[in-house]
Parts: structure tokens; sequence; C-alpha cells
């Protein structure tokens, strides 16, 4: 039998990955391909949380140049869509079989729980997977810093970052053929050399702490139980012991 070398881990998804080959939205069979993962790993005792960005829907920082409107507002906006994802992701996983809970940093007592830390917690302890929905609440903030703050918040031994490429390179895989993956960074390598891992708070949040990140491809298949159970896939950033 496969052997987690997680406890508690937290994936990371942006919003365009539940997309598919779509230009907008999402595309039902990356849920159900999503879900039959995440229950794969659930099966093993990992205890399973998740943040979702809203770049399906929305993107603030983006989207606010185009509308005219103002950055927090545009923010705001991509929290909502973060809900929207999240509500999905619930129902696919819970059609999978998996007892999931939406909690959000917005409240909206309707369609979610607020986020409180030690009901997160304590939802995890009893096998329930977690979405946490609208970032951290704040704009200004990306969800890969809302994913960062969570992770720490509720003792997550790692955060899987999910992208479209097998990991980090020097530069953009789908641009340059020639890009170099990296295997193992430190921190301070994704900082100076400014990569594309995460934004610098996020990445600053993971240092502090010392919260490894493993960067991997969620297209994949089987990719999501291989970062859990330890096999050497994509790229980990570390603190470099």
């Amino acid at each position: 039998m496969l052997k987690p070398a997680y406890h508690r881990v937290l994936l990371k998804l942006s919003g365009e990955a539940l997309m598919g080959k779509q230009v907008y939205g999402i595309d039902e069979n990356i849920l159900a391909g999503l879900s039959k993962e995440i229950l794969e790993v659930a099966s093993l005792g990992v205890q399973i949380a998740l943040v979702v960005g809203g770049g399906n829907i929305f993107r603030g920082i983006g989207s606010s140049r185009d509308l005219k409107i103002d950055r927090a507002s545009a923010d705001y906006m991509g929290m909502l869509a973060t809900i929207i994802n999240s509500m999905a992701l619930q129902g696919a996983l819970e059609g999978a079989g998996l007892d999931t809970r939406v909690l959000s940093a917005i409240e909206m007592k309707a369609i979610a729980e607020p986020y409180i830390r030690r009901r997160a917690l304590r939802h995890m302890e009893k096998g329930r997977v977690v979405i946490f929905a609208a970032g951290t609440g704040n704009p200004y903030f990306t969800t890969d810093t809302a994913a960062a703050l969570r992770a720490i918040e509720i003792n997550a031994d790692v955060i899987l970052k999910a992208t479209k490429v097998d990991g980090v390179y020097d530069r953009d895989p789908m641009e340059d053929p020639n890009a170099e993956m990296f295997h193992q960074l430190t921190y301070m390598d994704v900082l100076e050399k400014k990569l594309k891992v995460m934004d610098t708070t996020a990445i600053s949040l993971c240092m502090d702490n010392g919260l490894p990140i493993v960067v991997f491809n969620l297209t994949v298949k089987g990719n999501i139980l291989k970062a859990v159970t330890g096999e050497k896939i994509g790229t980990v950033v570390h603190g470099g012991k």
C-alpha cells in the first residue's frame, strides 16, 4: 500500500487549471479528474485543504485596468470568482464521495461557512476536505499569499502548487523549448532570480515558517498522488538545509 509523505497538505490550484482547453469558465471533465485524484489521496488518510484562484472567471489586477475600476474593487470581484470555483469544486468532490466544506474569508452565510481557524482544523481532523475561498478577504493580496497564509495557519506540512508545466523553469517553457527546469530551489533562489513560483509575499511567508512548496504539473494524471507520496516530481522549494 502507498504511504503518504505528508499528514496534512494544502493544494493550490489556479482558476485557469479548471478551464481545461476552454477559454473561459469551468470544464466538468477537469473537475471530475481532480475529484478522483483527491479521493485517492484522501483514502491514504491525508488531510487535505484547497485554495483555488478565480482567473478563469475574473482576474483582479489585470481586469481593473480594462474595466477602469479601482484595484480594490477588482480584487474583491476576483475573490467572488474564487467562491464560484470553490462551490464547483465542492459539488464535484461530494459527487465523488468526499465530505467537503467551503470556508470563506468574506462572510456568505447562505453558501459557505465563515473562515475560522479552529473550525477548519476540526473539519480536517474529521476527514473532511476544506476549501478556503475568497483569498485572505483583503484586496492587494493574491490567492498565492492566501494559500501560504492558510497553510501556515493550519500547520500544513507542504504546499502543493499545481501548474500547467512540469515545475519551475529558468524561463517560460511555453515560449522557449530550451528552458531548463530546476529540481531543487531555495526560497532565496526564487526571490533573487525572480522566478515565477508564487508572489514574493507568499514566498517570504513560506521562508519565514519553513514551509516547503512542491511545484508540479496538474495536467499529468496521477501527479497529485505522486506528490503526496513523496515521489520526485516537479520542483521542490525549501530552506536549503
